[in-house]
């Protein structure tokens, strides 16, 4: 095959305008499933305190006298505790000349950095509070901070060698301190269920990192076999597990990748919430010469109603 002679061709074209999509492709991760599950609340200063109530143990020697002088037994006290709002922002800036030109699949570059800024907060937001973080007071000079769910968690835990618990104490959270990575076992998430369950705890969900996922997945329980009966002529592989039945209840999994890697959180979303002191805002800011600056901001905290409903298993490898 060959051309006639003088054929012009695009390889010799001057001036073909570009073939660029009006489509911007992004593929990042914006779920926040662990706040799209839990309760909301409105806190009203820096510091947001609730309380918590427990029970006197179950006594089965509980027998009285007939005829017996009533007297008052001593009443189990609530326990006051709170943690930090945590101020979180995302700034941009756009030059004025980059909302005048053409930009394929954007009608206003200041807009979208301020979707994206927005989105990007709300992933911090999510990983602030799934994480071991100790709450910080703040000062003139250092950014007040949350405690993150690992922080809280002291009563149904399971830890690797030499892990130790946070938890809270006059005021403030501590971090918990990492143990020796070991593998997630299935005995080690029913340990941790049945801790819930006698503490009085009706967990759902069980947030798990990909790799945790995947242990998990591996889990035989009672069905070593799964079968996948659909009708189709053609077996399907079943690789991967989405609900635990446990002893002490079932729990749903939500994989996320805002959570720390080495642990799984089992989560009674009912007994956890995020208490707002200012909801997300987008604010322009001074104008700065030729662009125009802004910021996202948002302040809010992890409220546990009860630590005690949740469990975790921690330093998996």
């Amino acid at each position: 095959m060959a051309l006639a002679t003088n054929t012009q061709t695009t390889y010799q074209t001057v001036g073909i305008r570009e073939d660029l999509s009006n489509v911007v492709s992004r593929i990042d991760i914006t779920e926040v499933a662990f706040q799209g599950n839990i309760g909301k609340s409105k806190a009203t200063q820096r510091y947001h305190e609730w309380q918590t109530q427990a029970l006197a143990s179950a006594n089965p020697a509980n027998a009285a006298l007939e005829g017996d002088i009533t007297a008052a037994t001593a009443s189990t006290p609530r326990v006051r505790v709170g943690n930090r709002t945590q101020i979180f922002k995302k700034v941009g800036a756009v030059s004025d000349t980059a909302r005048a030109v053409d930009i394929a699949g954007i009608d206003d570059e200041l807009d979208e950095q301020k979707i994206l800024k927005g989105l990007e907060l709300r992933r911090d937001v999510e990983a602030a509070l799934l994480q071991n973080a100790a709450s910080v007071v703040g000062s003139d000079s250092t950014a007040p901070r949350m405690a993150g769910m690992e922080s809280w968690l002291t009563s149904n835990v399971s830890r690797g060698t030499s892990g130790a618990n946070g938890g809270f104490s006059g005021g403030t959270v501590a971090a918990p301190t990492d143990g020796t990575q070991r593998a997630f076992t299935q005995a080690q998430l029913d340990t941790v269920m049945q801790s819930v369950y006698s503490n009085g705890g009706k967990p759902t969900l069980l947030f798990l990192g990909p790799a945790q996922k995947t242990a998990f997945s591996a889990f035989t329980g009672i069905a070593v076999n799964r079968v996948n009966n659909d009708g189709n002529s053609q077996v399907t592989i079943v690789g991967g597990a989405d609900v635990y039945l446990s002893n002490f209840g079932k729990l749903t999994v939500v994989p996320t990748i805002f959570s720390r890697a080495r642990s799984a959180l089992i989560i009674d979303p009912k007994m956890v919430k995020k208490a707002t002191l200012r909801p997300m805002f987008t604010e322009n800011l001074a104008k700065q010469g030729d662009a125009t600056p802004f910021h996202v901001i948002e302040e809010s905290t992890l409220e546990v109603v009860n630590e005690k409903a949740h469990g975790i298993i921690a330093d998996l490898s």
